[in-house]
């Protein structure tokens, strides 16, 4: 499932020594699963204050809780303590924490929101905006926009020139995108 090498296991003993609750453990979750905003999250954790269902990994000096919700994302994860010149720094990789593409014979809205949220998202948030699926209805896939987006002068060119292009370049069955946004409702728009 996880596997936690024995340096970061010294260091989170070390980090955890220095604390004043002796049954204190370390709680482990990911945020956002599934989605290129995916984070592991490591926190302190008295047994009172976690979750029944959450996955119990017993490291000897402490205990390692894992959100169930998390379990699946972190399979074949590694935490390691890696030093260096300036000290060193814990290191987690969880190769599936992002989820995975689907296949070419996944369901079209699967393909799409994994395009949306692993290309086109990233690239708006740096405007502070974001785009989700609404539906598709006979090739023609209905998205709404949000954040920055929503009100910005600008959508039209960012929902011809890039959501609708990636979407067309990438899954050939799509027909035509569509926005469903009321944009004159739109607080904080990037670009008015």
């Amino acid at each position: 499932m996880i596997e936690v090498y024995p340096s970061a296991k010294q260091y989170f003993s070390e980090l955890l020594s220095q604390q004043d609750a002796d049954d204190l453990g370390l709680r482990m979750l990911v945020s956002n699963p599934g989605t290129p905003g995916a984070e592991c999250e490591l926190s302190f954790c008295l047994p009172e204050d976690c979750a029944d269902s959450d996955l119990i990994v017993d490291l000897d000096a402490f205990q390692l809780r894992i959100d169930a919700d998390s379990v699946p994302f972190l399979e074949d994860a590694e935490i390691d303590f890696e030093e260096n010149r300036t000290g060193g720094q814990l290191v987690v990789r969880a190769p599936n924490i992002r989820g995975s593409e689907p296949d070419d014979d996944s369901p079209l809205a699967d393909r799409v929101r994994y395009i949306l949220d692993s290309e086109i998202n990233p690239s708006l948030a740096s405007h502070g905006g974001m785009v989700s699926l609404v539906s598709i209805e006979e090739g023609t896939v209905v998205l709404q926009f949000g954040g920055g987006c929503h009100g910005c002068g600008m959508v039209n060119v960012t929902l011809k020139e890039g959501v609708e292009k990636t979407l067309k370049a990438r899954l050939p069955e799509i027909q035509a995108v569509r926005d469903v946004t009321d944009h004159s409702t739109g607080e904080n728009p990037y670009y008015s």
